[in-house]
This record gives structure tokens, C-alpha cells and sequence, in this order.
């Protein structure tokens, strides 16, 4: 039943989400963008802190939880500098197709290893606690709609087409359901590791909130638009709030 669950909610979060972005991307729903932004980063930073972290902490203590918290951002850090530098790398290269922007490229391989570690959180969730599989795969289909979103207008301006934009990003979201997969079966086998991949968890989706997220809020940055920002990101923290207060 469990890995039925894991299956589901990795399809929800890679691939239904890429479906999702591409509806919201392609009609009038486009302005609602950032105000999943927004609500993206309410639902992260309260899954990270009201659920991951103090269920990871029922088996190891606050220290260590803070050391592999630390360890697990510099790690996203790492990841996230290097797919930049190598970005730079390849824009650069005089052999590179004129036609297409290596942009494009770069964002797929990015959001596909993205994507598998989300795969592998949501299994370490699961494998933990059903509530807590279920608050973690909200959170990620959330954040990912909005990223996905970025990605296609990215995948559109580096010169791909609607439909090959769209493949790619389904593709790339089957990353998850892969990530899923391998997890349970990895994860079902060494428990132990469980507490440590959950701290893992809670530091990329604050990693995503805080380097990722907020960042882009803070191109907008009119009164309304603070007002707005602030409410919605609130709104995502309570929701997720209720819900693990429900189950």
C-alpha cells in the first residue's frame, strides 16, 4: 500500500504538476504565477519546519539534526553553484547550436536530478509516516507548479517548441517517479537512513524557499505587492498547518 501511495504522489509531483504548469503557462491563468510563488514558499518552509525536522528529531537529537540541516544546504548550494558554472561553460562554447540557448538544456538536467530527489524525499517520508508522505508530496507538486512554469518559458525562449518544451518537461518530471521507486526499495531495506534523508528533505525545500523563491518575490516589490506576498506565504503555512494538526 505504501509504495501505491509513493507511486501516486510522485506522478502528482513530477508529472501532473508539469501538466498543470503547462495549462497555467499557456492560457490567462500566467499571472497567477507568482502568486503561487508565494504560497509555494508558505507551504515549504512550514513543511520543513512543522513536520520534517521534528519528525527526523524523534530519532536523532537537535544537535545532529542541525550539523546534517547545515551539511544538507551547502550540499543544494553545491549542486545549484555548479549547474550555474557549468551553464556559464556551455553558453560560452563556439561549437554550441546557435538555434537553441543551452539555457534550456542546463534547466532540464537541473530539474530532472531535482525532480529524482524529490522522488526519493517523498519514499523517505512515506516509509516514515503516511501523514507525513502526504504533507511532504503537497509540498512538493506546490513548489513545483511555479518552477515548472519557469522552466517551459525557459525551454519556449531557448528556442523549442510547445509540444518538444512539453515532452521534456514531462520526461524530466518522471525523474520523481523514478526517484520513488529506487527510494522505496533502498530506503525499505536500510531504515536507519530514513531520519538523515528526512533532514536532507527539510534543507532543499528551505534551500528552494529562501535561495530560489524568495529572490524572485523580491522583484516585486510594490505595497500591494508585499501585502499580497506576505499573506499568501502565511495562507500556504497555515494550510499545511491545519493539516498536520488534522492528522
Amino acid at each position: 500500500m505504501t509504495f501505491n501511495y509513493i507511486l501516486l504522489s510522485t506522478f502528482l509531483g513530477g508529472v501532473a504538476s508539469v501538466l498543470l504548469a503547462a495549462l497555467v503557462t499557456l492560457t490567462a491563468l500566467s499571472r497567477l504565477a507568482n502568486v503561487l510563488v508565494s504560497f509555494s514558499v508558505g507551504t515549504m518552509l512550514a513543511v520543513a519546519f512543522l513536520d520534517v525536522l521534528p519528525e527526523a528529531t524523534e530519532s536523532l537529537d537537535a544537535h545532529e539534526a542541525g550539523i546534517w540541516l547545515l551539511v544538507g544546504l551547502f550540499i543544494f548550494f553545491s549542486l545549484e553553484k555548479f549547474a550555474l558554472w557549468r551553464h556559464d561553460h556551455v553558453e560560452l562554447d563556439p561549437k554550441h547550436d546557435a538555434h537553441r540557448h543551452p539555457a534550456g538544456a542546463m534547466v532540464m538536467m537541473g530539474d530532472t536530478l531535482h525532480n529524482f530527489v524529490d522522488g526519493v524525499m517523498i519514499a523517505a517520508a512515506f516509509l516514515q509516516d503516511p501523514r507525513l508522505g502526504v504533507s511532504t508530496a503537497i509540498a512538493v507538486m506546490i513548489h513545483e507548479i511555479p518552477q515548472e512554469i519557469g522552466d517551459f518559458m525557459v525551454l519556449l525562449h531557448s528556442g523549442y517548441s510547445r509540444g518538444r518544451a512539453m515532452l521534456l518537461n514531462v520526461l524530466s518530471g518522471g525523474a520523481a517517479v523514478l526517484g520513488g521507486v529506487l527510494g522505496y526499495f533502498a530506503l525499505s531495506s536500510a531504515r536507519e537512513i530514513i531520519p538523515y534523508a528526512l533532514i536532507l528533505s527539510a534543507a532543499s525545500f528551505i534551500y528552494i524557499a529562501m535561495a530560489d523563491l524568495v529572490p524572485e518575490l523580491h522583484q516585486h516589490r510594490r505595497p500591494r505587492d508585499i501585502l499580497l506576498q506576505l499573506s499568501l506565504g502565511i495562507l500556504g503555512a497555515v494550510v499545511i498547518g491545519v493539516f498536520i494538526h488534522e492528522h
